[in-house]
């Protein structure tokens, strides 16, 4: 109950702090989410909008509702070299042969950052940039140093595509495009605004220790004692999700491809992180768990927000399995296979246990289904490992899967549990 109130308290905080950005950026509700995410999750947001959008205001405005933090901020230029972010060489050791940056009020001692016109950049700076923000260190030479960096925010008013900018895009979690509105009340809205700020940003009312967000953010990230639990089947499904999309995009793409554009990607990394984003969003809700439905936000991070067509495909990748697996009975053989799974893995885990009735162990995370299907196939028979092999073998070729993605999982098990078996025999444990 402790963690769940500490949960609904910090996420009160947050939501305050939320209305009162939205307060003071029209029409940007969704991708001011998106940048609480960002800050949720420790990760980097890249905004995309023709000039005058308010890209930098946006990331002003969330950076001031925090105190304590240090926040660089630079606008790129192909002129610029690295030592702009890491901070200038130190001459002394450059004599003596040392590359060495003074870091002294540069990204690596900042823990919020903002870079506008980030390809302006020239790919040498990019490059370098790489490292300083997926592992937040700097690595220059024979100079290795932990970095600060919390969340870096770029922006854009174009995408320059090549092999680097790809690499840059990739450690960018959550990308979004801001759209002009043009509707004649939104803009009036703006212009209330301008006349009552010139601008700039509006003074927060209250504001959010650095160290409060830095606490959140192990919690979203699993790094403390507060958990927020992933059940196995959401965690399941949302891979499938991620899969059908980048499907569908690729698809959607191929026609009009243009040369030099690569073939739409999601990352092992993007697909993992987005994990702790379902985390964030279940954390927002003041929640210690997160639920299915959870999923249908990950939009946040596998589309670009603002880009419609794009965030379409998603919808209905999501929805078409969410229909799939609900009408067929999908979702009950989802869990029953995730606990074989957790049976099979604690059995790898402790090859002894083929060796024990499996009927008997109850205290292992598997579905019920399962022990239940096993006491009722054993009858009297002994608890052999030839016994249990015929059993584990048994219960996957007599499952029957209700659609193609439980048939991929029930084909994975059975590929996992027959290599996993002639591991066995040829280290002469059968």
């Amino acid at each position: 109950m402790e963690s769940h109130q500490t949960i609904e308290a910090a996420a009160a905080k947050l939501l305050s702090a939320e209305r009162f950005i939205n307060g003071r950026l029209i029409n940007r509700k969704r991708v001011v989410r998106q940048a609480m995410y960002a800050l949720l999750t420790g990760e980097h947001l890249l905004l995309q909008s023709r000039t005058g959008a308010g890209k930098t205001l946006l990331a002003d405005q969330v950076f001031s509702v925090f105190t304590g933090q240090r926040v660089f901020k630079v606008q790129a230029s192909k002129e610029q070299q690295p030592d702009t972010y890491f901070g200038g060489l130190d001459i002394e050791q450059l004599k003596k042969g040392h590359m060495t940056h003074n870091t002294t009020g540069s990204l690596v001692e900042s823990e919020f950052g903002f870079i506008d016109e980030i390809f302006d950049a020239n790919d040498f700076t990019l490059r370098a940039l790489l490292s300083l923000l997926n592992e937040r260190r700097l690595s220059r030479g024979t100079q290795q140093v932990d970095a600060s960096i919390h969340s870096v925010f770029a922006a854009t008013n174009y995408l320059r595509v090549s092999e680097i900018t790809e690499a840059v895009l990739d450690r960018f979690l959550f990308q979004a495009v801001i759209l002009p509105d043009k509707n004649p009340y939104v803009q009036y809205r703006i212009g209330r605004k301008y006349l009552t700020h010139s601008g700039d940003i509006a003074a927060p009312t209250t504001s959010i220790p650095y160290s409060d967000l830095q606490q959140w953010t192990n919690i979203v990230g699993g790094k403390s004692e507060i958990d927020i639990s992933v059940p196995s089947d959401v965690l399941y499904f949302l891979n499938l999700v991620a899969g059908h999309y980048e499907y569908a995009r690729i698809r959607a793409e191929k026609d009009r491809k243009q040369p030099g554009v690569g073939e739409f990607y999601i990352s092992p990394r993007k697909q993992a992180k987005a994990v702790d984003m379902l985390r964030a969003h279940a954390f927002m809700q003041g929640r210690s768990s997160v639920v299915m439905e959870d999923v249908a936000e990950s939009v946040a991070v596998f589309a670009t927000l603002g880009m419609e067509e794009h965030e379409n495909l998603f919808k209905k990748s999501y929805s078409s399995l969410v229909n799939t697996l609900s009408v067929s009975n999908g979702f009950s053989q989802l869990k029953v296979l995730l606990g074989f799974h957790d049976l099979l893995n604690e059995i790898e885990m402790n090859p002894d246990l083929m060796n024990a009735p499996l009927s008997k162990l109850d205290a292992t995370p598997v579905r019920r289904t399962f022990l239940d299907w096993v006491k009722e196939s054993l009858g009297g028979a002994d608890s052999s490992f030839a016994q249990n092999k015929k059993l584990l073998e048994g219960y996957l070729s007599e499952f029957i899967p209700v659609c193609d993605e439980i048939r991929d999982l029930k084909s994975s098990l059975e590929l996992e549990l027959r290599e996993f078996l002639q591991d066995l025999a040829k280290h002469g444990n059968s």
